[in-house]
């Protein structure tokens, strides 16, 4: 027999011993990059849609680790019914999950990173008898510190926020002040009118 005729058959077999069950691949949401400041904890998001129902059993991630100008991969977390981060290497107690299953969240978050921490990670979402689909990659820049114009726009924020509170506190103590004032000239016209009738 032929291969086609091999493959034929095959396919014959699994439409009649598997006719009800449907398969796709899981879709996979990430931010492409992430930048973090060194030594703070970052999360890298991953978020996926499967069309069949997500469990602790059913549900496997592997997060892989690539550093720049490398094709060489390093495992950095394993998920099947709980957390598997490595016992040693790079990412020995660096990493945790910050998934939630039912959520359909494969999130973690690398502690206090460093810029040897540079470079590409997948995140790859396998929901039984949904497939593998396109791994989520996230490209991640770790600096030394914040840059100056998040600084500038924090600093902006800040002041702003102080200089709106200073003229909502004038404008209560002006109203307030004149109010006083008012009240102090009314007391003032009626004394006098008072002292003109005796």
């Amino acid at each position: 027999m032929s291969n086609h005729l091999y493959l034929w058959l095959l396919l014959l077999l699994e439409g009649l011993v598997l006719p009800e069950i449907e398969v796709s691949a899981v879709e996979i949401f990430t931010p492409s990059e992430v930048v973090a400041v060194n030594g703070t904890d970052v999360k890298l998001s991953c978020t996926f849609k499967s069309t069949h129902p997500v469990s602790d059993q059913s549900l496997i991630v592997k997060w892989n680790y690539r550093p720049p100008n490398s094709q060489r991969e390093t495992s950095v977390l394993y998920f099947q019914e709980s957390s598997h981060p490595p016992d040693a290497g790079l990412f020995k107690n660096r990493v945790v999950w910050s998934g939630n299953v039912a959520k359909r969240d494969a999130s973690i978050t690398l502690l206090h990173v460093s810029p040897t921490f540079n470079g590409t990670y997948t995140c790859q979402v396998t929901n039984r008898p949904d497939v593998q689909g396109r791994d989520g990659e996230i490209v991640l820049k770790v600096v030394q510190k914040a840059s100056v114009s998040e600084i500038g726009m924090l600093l902006a924020v800040v002041g702003g926020s102080c200089a709106v509170i200073l003229v909502i506190l004038g404008i209560v103590m002006g109203v307030k002040m004149y109010k006083k004032r008012q009240e102090d000239m009314d007391i003032e016209e009626h004394s006098i009118g008072k002292t003109d009738l005796y």
